[in-house]
């Protein structure tokens, strides 16, 4: 039988059925997609909201409290049925109706899971690994921003201090040995600078080196990476025992010299995240020397910085670390600026460079806590307030960025990219 034969009220009936099973196709990833798009959005007005939540426990003196939504498990059941049935009335009651209906139905499981225990501690009271901040400043994030939140002080070296090979004392040598003496003309005292309003010097000067980092940031000449230094041993030949020499030799580079029959064992050591206003390819082996003096006693929550006076913001030469804090800390700050702790606003020191668009926020994060609900999703009920960041007015750039650095801080902390490869990099904004 030919299309042609088939009666015309038939063939309508049969493209019908055929529009029926196609659209079945189709509302398959369509509600699939929405269901991406809804969780999604759930759970990131979710982490929001806890985040903002957590600031006002914390400003109220609560214990915090944090979950993570470890998984979504979301079954779709879509069911189609389609027919034909005789028309009741009229000339055609001898021709097909068709009859078709379907229905979807949606079964989330979604697990979450509190943070607490040995997590809590691992992951929220544990200082941030260097390697995090140097993954963030890939992203080209202000690193004075990086800075007043995630450090939670700095120590600066003092200049270098003059110490003679030998003073005379009562007819007796300097009671300094010589070792003792290279450290003090390689290290200084160092002087540490706490990120705290209320501590007013150790505050200011911390701002002033972060908006000084970021001046140079500004101009394309930051530098960041994590240094590596060769370390070498010589021991005689006989020292040690075929097995334990055998051991030595899967960790170290082993060369016999035959002179005076010693090896010399060799092995390349990592060290801190340094920050430059040079490229640090440019250092020469007795620079690399003093770095490795400087930086040996290092924390894996230090950041490390050389500023050189022949370089982009060298009128300021500098050197030291930045401790970096943990999120716990993090979350505490932020809430001591509601009103405990404020903080207020820092000029720049006279030999930083200028900044793009001057920006100096008075604070990390700006906050406002009202009784009435804001007009932003940005925004959470807690303790009969409303706390949301505030994204008017002329710092609203600024503080966006701050919470989009809280929560990736937030999530970072259920990774651990510290074993991450952080290869040279210039940092720009």
């Amino acid at each position: 039988m030919t299309i042609q034969s088939v009666p015309e009220h038939l063939l309508h009936s049969l493209l019908l059925l055929l529009l029926v099973f196609s659209l079945s196709g189709c509302l398959s990833p369509i509600a699939l997609n929405r269901a991406v798009v809804v969780y999604d959005e759930a759970v990131t007005s979710a982490m929001s909201e806890q985040l903002l939540i957590n600031i006002a426990r914390a400003q109220h003196h609560q214990p915090l409290h944090f979950t993570r939504v470890s998984n979504i498990a979301a079954t779709f059941d879509f069911r189609f049925s389609a027919g034909a049935t005789p028309a009741l009335t009229g000339d055609s009651g001898s021709a097909l109706v068709p009859i078709f209906g379907g229905s979807i139905a949606e079964n989330p499981t979604i697990s979450i899971v509190p943070i607490e225990g040995e997590e809590f501690t691992k992951r929220l009271l544990t200082p941030f690994h260097h390697s995090k901040l140097a993954l963030l400043l890939r992203q080209h994030f202000d690193i004075d921003l990086m800075l007043r939140m995630m450090a939670q002080e700095v120590r600066i070296q003092h200049q270098k201090q003059k110490i003679t090979h030998q003073r005379m004392h009562n007819n007796k040598p300097d009671h300094h040995t010589r070792h003792q003496r290279r450290r003090l003309q390689n290290h200084g005292t160092p002087t540490t600078y706490r990120n705290n309003p209320a501590d007013k010097v150790g505050y200011e000067m911390f701002r002033r080196v972060a908006l000084h980092l970021s001046a140079i940031q500004d101009q394309n000449q930051l530098y960041a990476e994590q240094l590596t230094f060769k370390r070498t041993w010589t021991i005689p030949a006989n020292s040690e025992s075929t097995p334990d020499f055998q051991s030595l030799e899967r960790e170290f580079d082993v060369t016999h010299n035959q002179e005076d029959n010693t090896y010399t064992l060799s092995k390349y050591v990592k060290g801190p995240i340094l920050v430059t206003n040079y490229s640090p390819h440019t250092l020469c082996c007795e620079e690399r020397e003093r770095l490795y003096e400087e930086t040996k006693t290092w924390h894996e929550n230090d950041v490390a910085f050389d500023i050189h006076h022949d370089y982009p913001g060298g009128a300021w030469p500098m050197k030291g670390a930045f401790r970096l804090r943990s999120f716990h800390t993090i979350i505490h700050f932020l809430s001591h600026t509601l009103g405990e702790i404020p903080e207020y606003h820092v000029d720049k020191d006279k030999r930083t460079p200028p900044i793009t668009r001057d920006e100096n926020p008075i604070n990390t994060m700006e906050l406002i806590v009202s009784d009435k609900s804001p007009v932003n999703n940005l925004s959470a009920y807690s303790h009969g307030q409303y706390y949301a960041v505030n994204t008017m007015g002329p710092n609203a750039h600024w503080n966006k960025n701050t919470f989009q650095l809280l929560s990736i801080l937030f999530r970072m902390t259920i990774t651990d990219p510290s074993s991450v490869g952080v290869p040279s990099i210039t940092i720009a904004k």
